[in-house]
């Protein structure tokens, strides 16, 4: 257990769990920039130039993600502690198209942090972002079904939204685009209360 935000930072900065595992990893831990943020944003696995750069939401889906929040940069990294189901950028998929996901025990490896995160930040506000964060924070079958909907975690809100990256053809749906203005809107006024 740690005491603090920066010494759970500094122990995530260490971290090679998963590759003492024998897992692939294309990047060090990325780390949430900033301390006293309110509100808990939880994405799937960083991305390429979050690898690169390691801190979270710098590649394309995060400038969408701002986008749908209406934040910039600043006022996003003020407003969000940013963390993820795994903590290093897993590599690209075999398939080629998109980023690899990481395996139930990568996942597993991580939850550490996640929990730890979770019970010294005591966020009033927690945005899930894409199926797989949805999935383990708030046990949701499909986050398509879950978009926009306010769930109770530990006394916070939570409220999930599709992945920005545009790897899924759920977006393209004009219903679905309105369901995640919906849910944005959702989350900007439980901000406002923050």
């Amino acid at each position: 257990m740690y005491r603090s935000i920066a010494a759970l930072k500094r122990g995530q900065s260490t971290c090679r769990a998963c590759i003492e595992a024998g897992y692939p990893l294309e990047s060090l831990p990325v780390i949430a920039p900033g301390a006293g943020q309110r509100a808990f944003l939880f994405g799937q696995a960083p991305g390429i130039v979050e690898g690169e750069e390691r801190r979270p939401w710098r590649g394309r889906a995060g400038k969408t993600l701002r986008r749908w929040l209406d934040l910039d940069e600043d006022e996003f990294y003020a407003t969000f502690y940013c963390a993820s189901v795994t903590r290093c950028y897993p590599g690209r998929a075999a398939s080629g198209r998109g980023d690899r996901t990481p395996s139930p025990q990568e996942q597993r490896l991580c939850e550490r942090w996640r929990d730890e995160e979770l019970r010294l930040l005591k966020p009033r506000v927690v945005v899930t972002v894409g199926g797989l964060a949805a999935r383990r924070l708030l046990g949701v079958r499909s986050v398509g079904e879950s978009v926009g909907v306010r769930y109770e975690l530990g006394g916070a809100v939570a409220i999930p939204l599709p992945h920005p990256s545009g790897a899924s053809s759920w977006l393209n749906l004009p219903e679905n685009r309105a369901r995640v203005a919906g849910a944005a809107e959702l989350i900007r006024a439980e901000l406002a209360h923050l």
